[in-house]
């Protein structure tokens, strides 16, 4: 079995570029020889035939376990595609349905009646434009200068897939927010990327705290704080009574005791942790004192 299974995913690593080479090849106006392309089909039947027995193999051995359906084909789908596979995919689906939510100006994705939403999007708006800008430039610039037809279908389509995805990752930072829930508990996202659920119980005290970090996206330094930072800082700073494990954006397993977040409105943010979870629990460490509704404050932005 892990012997299929191995095959199937060096097979697979090497079949999609060769499927988009062909594609782009047919794009670009050069006719592939007929048995090339009757070579990469033939290979292509033959590889998803084996990861479907794989898959109905993996499946039947987990739902002998107890698992249900569903269960058991998440299980066995997480046997046979790799983490960082399944979450890019995930990422990329998660990217289509925000971008269409925003499209359709639907209103924040996971907040329920009685949460507040926490924008954090204001904070690089500025910077995801201007770099949707120059993709667009660049895209227009590469269309006249390169002449060859499969070098310039090539480029095309990354760069029309570029300045997608700049739009769709601002779009999906805009319609997820970070949610404090009405039971005092918080939830940290960026975007499709990221998703931490913090219980309320957990949640020591919390504070106002710009900072500047030079660290990865949820990357855990030495003293287990996790930084969500945008547009380089972060405005508040949740200490835990105890680690929370979560998933990185590529599907790496971490623990943090402390996470550090930008939100557009820091004060508003901590007044309505503070406001939910009640002043026993929660500490504003940095002394500030905030006149304004906690929940209207953040729902007015």
């Amino acid at each position: 079995m892990k012997a299929l299974r191995k095959t199937v995913r060096r097979s697979f690593a090497a079949l999609v570029p060769g499927e988009l080479a062909l594609v782009l090849c047919m794009a670009g106006g050069v006719r592939p020889p007929p048995a090339a392309r009757t070579a990469v089909e033939l290979a292509a039947l033959a590889l998803m035939s084996a990861a479907a027995l794989l898959l109905c193999l993996d499946w039947r051995r987990h739902h002998r376990t107890g698992l249900d359906r569903r269960g058991a084909f998440l299980a066995a789908v997480a046997d046979s595609v790799p983490a960082p596979v399944r979450k890019l995919t995930a990422h990329e689906i998660s990217l289509s349905t925000s971008f269409a939510r925003w499209v359709a100006r639907r209103g924040p994705h996971g907040v329920g009646e009685g949460d507040v939403p926490v924008p954090y999007a204001p904070g690089q708006t500025s910077f995801m434009y201007g770099f949707l800008f120059v993709s667009i430039v660049e895209t227009v610039a590469l269309a006249f200068l390169i002449p060859w037809p499969l070098v310039h279908a090539i480029t095309l389509v990354l760069d029309v897939w570029g300045c997608y995805f700049v739009i769709a990752l601002h779009a999906s930072c805009v319609v997820r927010p970070h949610v404090i829930g009405s039971d005092g508990s918080l939830h940290l996202r960026y975007g499709a990327l990221l998703d931490i659920r913090i219980p309320a119980d957990r949640i020591a005290s919390v504070r106002q705290d710009r900072k500047f970090p030079t660290s990865r996206l949820a990357a855990v330094d030495e003293n287990g704080v996790a930084d969500l930072a945008v547009g380089g800082q972060t405005t508040v700073t949740v200490e835990l009574t105890g680690p929370v494990r979560y998933i990185r954006a590529l599907g790496r397993p971490a623990e943090a005791r402390a996470f550090r977040f930008y939100a557009e409105d820091a004060t508003a943010a901590v007044t309505a942790l503070k406001a939910f979870a009640g002043p026993s629990t929660l500490t504003n460490q940095a002394g500030d004192s905030p006149s304004s509704d906690p929940a209207g404050g953040i729902h007015s932005r």
